[in-house]
């Protein structure tokens, strides 16, 4: 037996490599570690080995030894640099944003700085390669085995898969289970988390090559269910208005009927395009979207109608970003405007991008791609810039970074923009990052003076690292926060958020001073919470322990015009519902079965969702990894519900990435 194993010692070496980088890689993103996760990471483990050894016994002396090297440093790379990865974005990257890697390189020195933090991890992971250096005349050089040994390693090749997918295909089918994360595409990180990073880059292949059904599975025969109407309930504490001076004498109408409102929607036979339809796609979707209930109209539909609109995704925006005394002017337009309480802004695969995306459209990203870009090559009539375009508006978009970073110079034009950054247009001081309150300085006189305007931004000042080193924003502002009682990473952070407090400040003074501050609404939206921050320094900001699932994506929405009466919404919400939110309040002509979010001031029952399938409504929590609900007060729901909404949340994804896969709205709206 000793002699068998020592003959297979390469085999048992490439295993105990395998297991070892994707622990470390556990340690690294603190994944949990769940006794069924490593069996199928041992098991699938097991099979990544059997493979690489039997690659490299094709092969005798030195070509071997060169082959198993090569090998071992491959797999040294692909960990590190998801570890990396990670500690920018907290997620992994997919083989679809490898291939377009080359952007990540204008941030080298901030892939430095993460590296210099944290060379002890990365040292490990290029242990084995350095080890098999040092170990090779008794690991490498072991004979060739024969054909015997060769048909038992393939044996137990199949039988471990086997025993690994079969396992997988009779457990359980609920949501991020082992089953769905294998057979649907789902969150990379989860899936690394349950089946290991391996098994997760090797399914992102295999639908990235083949891409026969890059959508996954879904179950069809349910919609009707899903989407029961809802009773109406509304959160919103509205203000208490002043009596005119004529009705103070009057008395209340005791009958006065309660104002019925209409449907937010538009004139679509979907009858008729089902009928008529020969794509069985297109006629699934019109089917799907016929039967999605709408939001109503409200009393707040259209009291902006012919508001100036300026709409601004911030950089890593968070509630710590509003200070009354470091950052008066967010502080101001958060309390003086319409405060959401319960907002949210989940974070996404291609966290910036889709953050930037799901706000834009009201659409959820699909996986594994860059959804905004590829938004570029088909109709999107209900972002802003389409629709406010059609109505005269005059509609700009600016970025104060590359102008064709995440390659917005496709996505933005299509969604109604005349777009510049910074080399097709807007000329900014060299930093990093770049000063947002510059931007503003540049750009602001190029629409103020135009009767009608919608301005579109995407910040960068609030970007990470946040250190006193490297980063340009941070320094500018370090003698403002020297005092705050945070670490220095926080301090950093807020240094960088008082730029944007002061391009904010610039710009309500403009407003101000062309004397259009009363017509022009402000909508601020992060594009995500500030993940360039480490847990222990977000919870020192926050000032208490953050719960990782609900609590890391809470946030702010800022809805603000000069001299507006506040008020404050506790609905749950999130980035998802802004363009409907918006295109209400602005009175323009949409169909809100169309979109994913939700109008907030409508009677709708509230959905937030998140990229993990938890969600919330006004019912409660659902933590869609522990498989727990947590009811809000004096409510109680049963599986029914959860499996519902649960349905309805999937359904969304879908319909999110069949809507970018299919270009419907060119089929439902003949655009």
């Amino acid at each position: 037996m000793m002699k068998y194993l020592k003959a297979q010692s390469l085999l048992l070496y490439f295993f105990a490599s395998v297991l070892f980088y994707e622990i470390i890689l556990k340690i690294t993103t603190m994944q949990p570690f769940h006794r069924f996760d490593l069996f199928y990471m041992a098991m699938f483990g097991l099979s990544f080995s059997i493979i690489f050894y039997l690659l490299s016994s094709l092969f005798n002396g030195k070509d071997k030894f060169t082959l198993a090297f090569i090998l071992l440093l491959l797999l040294s790379v692909i960990f590190s640099s998801q570890m990396v990865y990670y500690k920018f974005f907290k997620t992994f990257y997919t083989l679809y944003s490898l291939g377009q890697g080359g952007q990540v390189m204008e941030f080298w020195k901030d892939i430095l700085y993460v590296l210099s933090r944290n060379w002890l991890w990365v040292f490990l992971f290029f242990l084995p390669p350095i080890t098999i250096l040092i170990l090779k005349n008794r690991v490498v050089f072991c004979r060739r085995p024969g054909l015997g040994s060769f048909l038992v390693l393939l044996f137990l090749l199949i039988l471990v898969n086997v025993l690994a997918i079969g396992d997988i295909y009779l457990g359980d089918r609920q949501v991020n289970s082992h089953y769905e994360l294998y057979y649907n595409p789902g969150n990379p990180l989860l899936t690394a988390q349950k089946l290991g990073l391996l098994t997760s880059m090797r399914l992102d292949a295999q639908r990235l090559i083949l891409m026969n059904n890059p959508l996954g599975n879904i179950n069809n025969d349910k919609v009707e269910e899903a989407y029961k109407p809802v009773e109406p309930e509304n959160d919103i504490k509205e203000p208490i208005e002043p009596a005119e001076p004529d009705d103070i004498d009057k008395e209340p109408a005791e009958d006065q009927p309660e104002p019925i409102y209409e449907p937010n929607i538009l004139d679509i036979d979907f009858v008729q395009l089902i009928a008529s339809e020969t794509d069985d796609d297109i006629r699934d979707m019109h089917k799907y979207f016929s039967e999605v209930p709408p939001t109503n109209k409200n009393e707040y539909t259209g009291k902006y109608k012919g508001y100036n609109l300026i709409l601004i995704t911030a950089e890593s925006f968070s509630p710590y970003a509003v200070h009354k005394d470091v950052t008066p002017t967010l502080y101001k337009m958060v309390h003086e405007g319409y405060n959401f309480t319960n907002f949210y802004t989940p974070i996404w695969e291609v966290s910036t991008l889709d953050g930037e995306y799901v706000a834009c459209t009201s659409l959820l990203p699909k996986r594994g791609v860059w959804s905004l870009y590829f938004s570029g090559r088909i109709s999107m009539p209900f972002t802003m810039g389409n629709q406010l375009r059609v109505l005269g508006y005059n509609t700009r978009a600016y970025h104060n970074h590359t102008y064709d970073y995440y390659r917005r110079d496709v996505s933005h034009p299509n969604m109604g923009y005349d777009y510049k950054g910074i080399g097709n247009g807007l000329e900014m001081s060299k930093a990093w990052p770049r000063s947002d309150l510059e931007m503003m300085e540049k750009t602001i006189p190029e629409y103020l003076n135009d009767e009608l305007f919608h301005t579109y931004y995407m910040t960068v000042s609030g970007h990470m690292q946040y250190n006193f080193m490297g980063n340009h924003m941070a320094i500018k502002n370090k003698e403002l926060v020297k005092d705050l009682p945070y670490t220095e990473a926080g301090r950093a952070y807020m240094a960088t958020q008082i730029e944007f407090d002061r391009a904010m400040e610039y710009l309500l003074n403009q407003l101000e001073e062309a004397g259009i501050a009363e017509r022009t609404l402000i909508a601020i939206s992060s594009d995500h919470y500030p993940y360039g921050l480490e847990k222990n320094e977000l919870d020192d900001l926050a000032g208490h322990t953050l719960e990782k699932n609900f609590e890391f994506y809470k946030n702010t929405f800022i809805l603000y015009t000069k001299g507006m009466e506040p008020v404050t919404i506790d609905k749950p919400c999130s980035s998802l519902d802004i363009i409907p939110t918006l295109s209400n309040l602005l009175g323009l002509e949409y169909d809100s079965r169309l979109l994913m979010g939700r109008d907030i001031f409508s009677d709708s029952e509230p959905l937030v969702i998140f990229l993990n399938r938890s969600f919330i409504t006004d019912k409660g929590r659902y933590d869609a990894e522990e498989k727990v609900f947590y009811p809000s007060q004096d409510q109680q729901v049963g599986q029914e519900y959860i499996d519902d909404i649960l349905d309805i949340v999937e359904k969304k994804f879908y319909y999110s990435a069949k809507v970018l896969d299919t270009d419907y709205y060119k089929y439902v709206l003949n655009n």
